[in-house]
């Protein structure tokens, strides 16, 4: 959903919107568009509820992009993150409706997203997903997250 001249959530008082497809992901001019970088986005505390059992479900994210004319503004992305806490989904749903949106919102040169998932029912499931390749002469950032260990 985009923001069609209303202002930003930024600098305001914003509830947390009630589901994820509510939730806006505000955008702000890129003031070097000219430029390849990366922008690196990480929630290490994303929460969402298991579609079989309704139990929470944690993960931890990493999101890098190559803007193109526009960036992601930072509040309205942990509003649409925190939406996501009483919606239920299986990870490669979640993970690639959140890399997908964003895409949509700020349409990137490159978007990569690494879901690193918390064990449910034993077994961690990372979920990864990318719009093709990252430009040329910049690169991409290492994720530099461990694999689930548990306990040792």
């Amino acid at each position: 959903m985009a923001r069609d001249k209303k202002p930003l959530q930024l600098g305001r008082t914003v509830p947390v919107p009630v589901s994820s497809k509510d939730a806006v992901l505000d955008t702000v001019p890129n003031p070097h568009a000219d430029t390849d970088y990366f922008v690196r986005f990480t929630a290490p505390e994303f929460t969402t509820l298991c579609p079989i059992t309704g139990q929470p479900d944690f993960a931890h994210f990493v999101i890098d992009y190559c803007p193109g004319k526009s960036l992601m503004e930072s509040k309205s992305f942990k509003l649409f993150l925190s939406s996501f806490r009483n919606e239920a989904s299986f990870h490669e749903d979640c993970t690639l409706t959140i890399g997908k949106r964003i895409v949509a919102a700020i349409k990137p040169k490159y978007l990569r997203i690494a879901g690193f998932w918390y064990p449910r029912g034993g077994i961690p499931i990372d979920v990864f997903w990318q719009t093709g390749r990252p430009p040329k002469d910049v690169w991409p950032p290492d994720l530099d997250v461990e694999p689930y260990r548990g306990r040792g």
